[in-house]
């Protein structure tokens, strides 16, 4: 199963609530708040550019479980 590390980051490093963070990757709450909780994930290309806004790997927000 692939589980993120969205939050963690979100909240270590940004401090930012879901809803400003979803709006600094450029998607609405929703989505974000999905892919949070691992109920969807963000297609390839989004993940990547999420990746690069938060300067790390895709593999270090996604990973296999």
């Amino acid at each position: 199963m692939v589980k993120n590390r969205l939050k963690e980051i979100r909240m270590r490093e940004y401090m930012m609530s879901a809803g400003e963070f979803a709006k600094y990757l450029g998607t609405d709450i929703k989505n974000y708040s999905n892919w949070e909780r691992n109920v969807s994930r963000p297609n390839l290309e989004k993940a990547l550019e999420i990746s690069k806004k938060l300067n790390r790997t895709v593999n270090d927000i996604w990973y296999l479980e």
